[in-house]
């Protein structure tokens, strides 16, 4: 008896769990970079479109995140690679990064390599579930110098710093990094997804 009431509890945890995902994906806010909201489906529209453009004119989609979302950033980057055939790169490589952490500063270790290659036309996606990661901030900040898209992918408080940065910031109202991370993943997924037809 007793083990049935475990199972019991564990399933209705569960689905209390799966309802919240649910509920925080349908919360999506997107808006462009005077903060206007728009349509989600025309955020990913312009985010597909700056991507396909860009592999047409032989330029890069670039990822940057920090711990899951690093993650996270270089699986995106495989995939839009393998499936779309667009020229991806991340900056994850524990030489460059230790490099430039010690040769320049830690919150450098994403700008400092973008400042070499980026170009304009190019995109950045930039992951954190604060929003507050000073290293991705400094980066979207660099993009926009030199002329990217910025696309930024945020969580936890709605007024956090990345949010307003990006050309298009998508936010989720994820008060945890568990729920942040799943719940980026998915945009992710639904962005690759989206390239893949017309790969």
């Amino acid at each position: 008896m007793h083990e049935v009431t475990t199972l019991e509890r564990s399933s209705t945890r569960w689905e209390r769990y799966s309802q919240s995902f649910a509920s925080l994906l349908t919360a999506l806010a997107v808006t462009d970079r005077h903060g206007n909201e728009m349509r989600r489906d025309a955020g990913f529209r312009i985010w597909t479109d700056w991507t396909l453009r860009s592999k047409l004119e032989r330029g890069c989609i670039y990822f940057v995140g920090n711990g899951a979302s690093a993650a996270m950033a270089c699986h995106t980057a495989t995939d839009v690679g393998k499936g779309a055939r667009v020229r991806t790169q991340v900056f994850t490589d524990a030489a460059l990064m230790t490099a430039v952490a010690n040769d320049v500063a830690y919150e450098e270790v994403f700008a400092e390599p973008l400042s070499w290659s980026m170009n304009s036309g190019d995109v950045l996606v930039a992951i954190s579930s604060s929003g507050n990661s000073a290293n991705v901030t400094r980066a979207v900040k660099k993009a926009r110098e030199m002329n990217g898209h910025c696309v930024t992918l945020s969580a936890m408080t709605p007024d956090n710093d990345l949010r307003g940065l990006g050309d298009l910031n998508f936010y989720l109202p994820a008060m945890t990094y568990g729920l942040a991370e799943t719940a980026h993943a998915a945009i992710l997924h639904h962005f690759v997804d989206r390239l893949a037809p017309a790969s």
